[in-house]
């Protein structure tokens, strides 16, 4: 039960992550919110990102709608640019700003969503899958 609840929270929180302002809360200690900086929390946002950073990586960032996962970050680096550019074919990049989506627009872009965050899921079964599939294939040579 306590694993259900678990992927349940997970998943309202990538829900939430549908909203600018959501994503903005997420850059407590952006370490790049500085005058000069081109990839601020505000423009890390409005790009799509969230930040999921911890200690030893305090600028990592995911997409909300493609899931891909950046760090690395310098100063003058352009959210939007590195997005395009790591990710191109993210449904965000060619979606409406967010005060200009339809009902439509939002629900496509979350059809998007569930279906990058299902990829990603698979992708992760399937390697777990192969990790024990050798794991027992290289016990079994032993015996």
């Amino acid at each position: 039960m306590e694993d259900l609840n678990h992927i349940k929270e997970e998943e309202r929180r990538d829900f939430d992550m549908n909203t600018e302002a959501n994503r903005t809360l997420t850059f407590l200690d952006w370490p790049f919110d500085g005058e000069d900086a081109q990839c601020t929390s505000d423009k890390m946002a409005k790009s799509g990102f969230y930040c999921i950073g911890n200690e030893n990586e305090p600028d990592l960032v995911r997409c909300f709608v493609c899931y891909k996962e950046l760090d690395g970050w310098e100063p003058d680096d352009d959210p939007m640019q590195e997005h395009k550019s790591h990710s191109p074919n993210c449904a965000f990049l060619s979606a409406k700003p967010e005060a200009e989506q339809t009902v439509e627009d939002f629900l496509k872009l979350e059809a998007a969503r569930q279906n990058n965050k299902f990829m990603k899921l698979s992708e992760q079964h399937v390697k777990e899958f192969e990790r024990q599939a050798a794991e027992t294939r290289e016990q079994l040579e032993i015996i």
